[in-house]
């Protein structure tokens, strides 16, 4: 029999209901940012500026969630950063060399003196006095071998260590090299997603691409510039003993000795221990400040590790220098006055405060592993956005205007009931994306434009459906009943292979590919829903009150 049960009738309206409620945001859309923009600065501690009417403009009993405009909607930045992996290796093999060092000199007796030799960048080269204990030396180093930390390179050690005459040569092996890119790239990627949340950018579009390249999409920022200000600083605090000052910017600092130009001090340079005494990487708060003299500043605290290292060195080397390096450059070099525990402490320099300020957020979202090379960057601006949307709306409303047509124009009455489900589901689809807090772009658009045409599928399979179960002389009320029950197969089958292919797009795809199989994929599920069980319920609540002996579809 025709009929629906009052449950699934309270159940289907009260789906569509909570489905339009969510999308309805999307109508006051600018109000509703707005609204957004300023609670969330109220609850980082701003106030003024009008922020408390701001939060006003939007009952806080209604949603508020938007669907977040992507890049080719709002404007904003895109970049694309390849990283330099290979600069790990430098730095891994320098951090070696005092652990080596130190072992080496306690074999003195045996070996010979050690001299560290000039080496390529991911190779460490240490001749000693006695060549006839070279084998002893070289098993010594080896001894210092680890496991390579992952699943493709078990059972393997992360270097490799042969001699050359009396010359010991240390170097990453290939299983290391692999791991350690991998390592770098995931990083790098952490850290700028970090960074880019630091100063509250808008739903960015941050995913890895090939090896060792990262996509970078902001909606809503000024330029590309903007963009490699935030990201494409290293960031990379370190201390290094000093070992002298100069004014010659050519000076030979000597074998495992670095040579940098002091930041605030014209004409100043400073040959340092390439090993640094503590890294940025055990550094795990930074905070804009200010010094004893109200100057700009930037606090800093070390976790336990770095903090013992960093107590360790202040005790013993009261008197001497030691520099504050960020990014290869001296921001200080201040003489260690006394003991220093509990891991904290204040750089200090010509900051401004915008300067204070960026650079605490840099510190504080950690230190890129490597440096990055900007291999593609564009700006789009708002306007080309504005024009976007302008032509998706359009694309949109001769869709959905053209399908409404034909719809009633093919199915009489049913074909309006068709079209009321249809505006549904396009409400429905826009509660969804909302909910999920999804990023609409260009080719998510597409994907509605093409779920309007898809959502009359359904419809069209049952009345047709229909047509033909009238044909063969049964009444309206069993003609529509058998309607629905003998095209359900078909249109299953149909959307379930459909739907098989966005999930497919959206594993695979990047970017737009996935925007386009969101929109998709949402609109198949809403528009199965409707297609089912909203036309059917408007077509049994017709046909309850009109009781009609016969029927035309």
């Amino acid at each position: 029999m025709l009929q629906i049960d009052l449950w699934k009738r309270v159940l289907i309206w009260t789906v569509c209901a909570l489905g339009l409620l969510l999308a309805m945001p999307n109508v006051f859309y600018q109000r509703v940012e707005a609204r957004n923009d300023a609670v969330a600065a109220i609850e980082l501690g701003n106030s003024g500026n009008g922020l408390e009417a701001q939060a006003a403009m939007w009952p806080s009993f209604l949603p508020s969630g938007l669907v977040n405009l992507g890049l080719d909607l709002r404007g904003g930045a895109h970049l694309l950063a390849e990283v330099q992996v290979a600069d790990v290796y430098e730095s891994r093999m320098k951090s070696m060399w005092p652990e080596i060092r130190d072992m080496l000199r306690e074999e003195r007796a045996t070996i010979g003196t050690i001299r560290l030799q000039p080496s390529q960048n991911d190779q460490l080269r240490i001749r000693i006095s006695k060549p006839e204990q070279i084998s002893r030396a070289a098993a010594l180093v080896r001894g210092l071998a680890r496991p390579v930390a992952s699943l493709t390179g078990a059972g393997q050690s992360d270097i490799v260590v042969s001699t050359e005459g009396d010359i010991v040569v240390v170097e990453l092996s290939e299983a290391e090299k692999l791991a350690t890119d991998e390592r770098t790239v995931q990083q790098s990627l952490e850290i700028i997603r970090r960074r880019i949340d630091e100063v509250g950018t808008r739903e960015p579009n941050i995913q890895r691409q090939g090896a060792d390249r990262i996509l970078i999409q902001v909606p809503g920022i000024g330029s590309a510039a903007e963009l490699k200000d935030i990201i494409g600083t290293t960031a990379q605090m370190t201390f290094h003993p000093v070992v002298s000052r100069g004014s010659d910017g050519d000076a030979n600092p000597g074998v495992g000795n670095d040579l940098l130009p002091a930041i605030d001090e014209d004409g100043v340079f400073y040959v340092v221990e390439s090993a640094p005494v503590v890294t940025g990487e055990e550094l795990v708060d930074a905070q804009p400040s200010f010094d004893q003299n109200g100057r700009p500043a930037v606090s800093f605290r070390f976790n336990p590790t770095g903090a013992r290292k960093f107590g360790n060195y202040t005790a013993e080397n009261i008197g001497s220098p030691f520099a504050i390096v960020l990014d290869g450059e001296v921001i200080s070099a201040p003489v260690i006055q006394a003991h220093i525990a509990g891991g904290s402490g204040i750089i200090t320099g010509r900051f401004t405060v915008e300067d204070s300020t960026n650079l605490a957020v840099l510190l504080r979202a950690g230190a890129l592993p490597a440096g990055l090379t900007f291999l593609e960057e564009r700006t789009i601006g708002p306007e080309l956005g504005q024009d976007s949307i302008e032509a998706g709306r359009i694309a949109s409303v001769v869709a959905f205007v053209a399908v409404l047509v034909f719809m009633f124009l093919s199915y009489g009455t049913f074909g309006v009931f068709a079209n009321i489900a249809l505006i549904l589901n396009v409400g429905l689809i826009f509660g969804l994306l909302s909910l999920i807090g999804a990023t609409l772009t260009l080719p998510g658009i597409a994907g509605i434009v093409l779920t309007i045409g898809m959502a009359v599928d359904a419809n069209v399979l049952v009345f047709e459906r229909i047509r033909e179960e009238l044909k063969s002389a049964k009444g309206p009320a069993r003609a529509i009943d058998l309607g629905y029950e003998k095209a359900l197969s078909a249109i299953l089958d149909a959307n379930i292979t459909t739907f098989i292919t966005a999930v497919i797009l959206f594993a695979v795809g990047s970017g737009p590919v996935r925007g386009f199989a969101i929109t998709l994929g949402l609109g198949i599920l809403t528009s199965v829903f409707t297609a089912i069980f909203v036309t059917r319920l408007m077509i049994v609540i017709w046909f309850e009150r009109r009781r009609p002996k016969t029927i035309e579809v």
